[in-house]
């Protein structure tokens, strides 16, 4: 395809992280475990997406709103669900979900597990899944290789009965190529602790008709890798790489399931990353971050001067995570470990990480946006459109 003309990438610096306040628009409220009841009684589930429209809208069928998210049997610890992770489809009543099981067959992805992504439904009443094939179908142990891949499924409806044909090809897309972005290929890891080429969030500029994916990946930062939001673009339905859009200069290696909203003709670029992952750790607050631009390729500045668009609150620093902004400017994420006097549940036994862990979907919030300031307050009832 024809590289597009792209500004210089943002970097993301300690400069902009020094501008960081606690504020009450900018932190989230601390979550009543009772507002969280589990969709899945036997299943952790992370990482929501809407199934969308063509327009960005989310897909409705029969008066639900169609869903995925990341889902594994509640087994061991809870970090240890990234290695049996599976796509799940859902559907949302208003505020009820029901469970419409794993979107793919057994075995059908390339990968041994399957890691975040984003769908569209496209006018065919196919649907484009594009997601992290993590691994190697049939590795043991599971290793943390990554690329992104897209499978097309037909949807099938019948009456509240919803699912996706089982018999769809799943085709590699895009992987990091060694030069603007480094190879996610390593053998060993945890998460938090590996190079990344994943999340692919789909993405159509009204400027040119033309559809996008936001990857996040990682990039060479002095001696160590950096955190980066990489740029792909279609042609003829062939993928390429462009040059990233954020950088994270040596503060931040990881920038995940980045996303654009488009709102009042200005580009809202979001990514999520957590305190663990800062350089030095705990600098700044696990958090929705954002920058904002005149156009898909920039130039960028962040969003509240800092970058930070909504914090976790200090009493409850890891209470959610995976932070996804929908066009109407609600607020999705799922519940991950809730405050412990022990410290960092992520490090804890397995039973005191099981008792701490949400796995399930956290308050929805909605954002306001005002040219290069935001603010979040709680989303009450929100509902389907009939």
């Amino acid at each position: 395809m024809k590289r597009m003309s792209a500004a210089r990438p943002a970097r993301w610096t300690r400069r902009h992280l020094d501008l960081l306040v606690d504020a009450a628009a900018t932190t989230a409220p601390v979550i009543d475990p009772a507002a969280m009841p589990r969709i899945l009684p036997d299943h952790d589930l992370w990482d929501l997406w809407p199934v969308q429209e063509e327009d960005g809208s989310t897909c409705v069928i029969g008066g639900q709103e169609l869903w995925m998210a990341l889902s594994a049997p509640i087994l061991g610890h809870p970090e240890e669900r990234h290695d049996r992770a599976r796509i799940r489809l859902l559907a949302k009543d208003g505020d009820s979900w029901t469970d419409l099981g794993h979107a793919f067959a057994d075995g059908a992805s390339p990968g041994s597990r399957e890691w975040s992504g984003s769908a569209i439904r496209r006018p065919d009443d196919t649907v484009s899944v594009f997601y992290t094939a993590a691994g190697r179908r049939g590795e043991a142990p599971p290793t943390f290789r990554q690329r992104v891949v897209e499978a097309r499924p037909a949807l099938v409806a019948d009456g509240r009965r919803i699912l996706l044909d089982p018999g769809a090809e799943h085709r590699e897309l895009l992987r990091s190529d060694g030069h603007m972005y480094l190879p996610a290929e390593e053998l060993t890891g945890a998460p938090g602790r590996i190079r990344a080429f994943r999340d692919p969030g789909w993405f159509r500029d009204p400027a040119d008709g033309r559809d996008y994916l936001l990857i996040a990946a990682s990039v060479a930062e002095d001696d160590r890798f950096g955190g980066a939001i990489a740029l792909a673009g279609t042609r003829d339905g062939a993928w390429s790489l462009l040059p990233p859009l954020v950088v994270a200069e040596g503060i931040n290696h990881e920038l995940e399931r980045p996303h654009i909203i488009v709102h009042g003709s200005r580009y809202h670029l979001f990514f999520s990353t957590q305190r663990h992952t800062f350089h030095p750790a705990d600098f700044a607050p696990t958090g929705l971050y954002g920058f904002v631009a005149p156009s898909l390729t920039g130039p960028y500045e962040p969003l509240n001067g800092s970058g930070l668009v909504l914090a976790n609150p200090r009493a409850e620093p890891d209470q959610a995570y995976a932070w996804l902004v929908l066009p109407d400017l609600h607020v999705v994420s799922f519940a991950n470990y809730r405050s412990s006097p022990g410290g960092d549940l992520r490090s804890a036994q397995a039973d005191q990480a099981r008792a701490g862990f949400g796995g399930t979907v956290a308050p929805i919030l909605k954002l306001t946006l005002n040219g290069t300031a935001t603010s979040v307050v709680p989303a009450e009832g929100r509902r389907t459109s009939p």
